[in-house]
């Protein structure tokens, strides 16, 4: 899992060729801490297939604001640099593994 930041969001993220999970949280926020661990598990399964990310909002207030983060956790998938799924707040692995799946598949398919 890699930290993002605006110095390296834009060659981690929207230069990726591979499909990234974006999330948006804080050290504050008691569900975001609720659904790290989760994250970081699909980070180690998914390795090598799409790539996971954390951006802290406090730290990168730019980035929240330019991807419209109202509440957090806010999870992001993008694909070919542009969002393409969101989902807020604590959600089931199973729910995260479906969507990075079937988001992986497809560009899969297109390559």
């Amino acid at each position: 899992m890699v930290t993002l930041d605006t110095d390296n969001f834009e060659s981690e993220v929207l230069q990726s060729e591979q499909p990234v999970l974006v999330d948006f949280w804080a050290d504050w926020c008691p569900p975001c801490k609720a659904i790290g661990p989760v994250i970081e598990e699909i980070a180690t399964e998914f390795e090598g297939v799409a790539r996971v990310g954390k951006v802290d909002v406090d730290q990168n207030k730019s980035l929240a604001e330019r991807y419209a983060i109202g509440s957090i956790p806010s999870l992001l998938f993008f694909r070919n640099g542009e969002v393409v799924d969101r989902v807020q707040g604590v959600v089931s692995k199973s729910d995260l593994t479906v969507r990075l799946t079937a988001l992986s598949a497809r560009t899969s398919v297109e390559n």
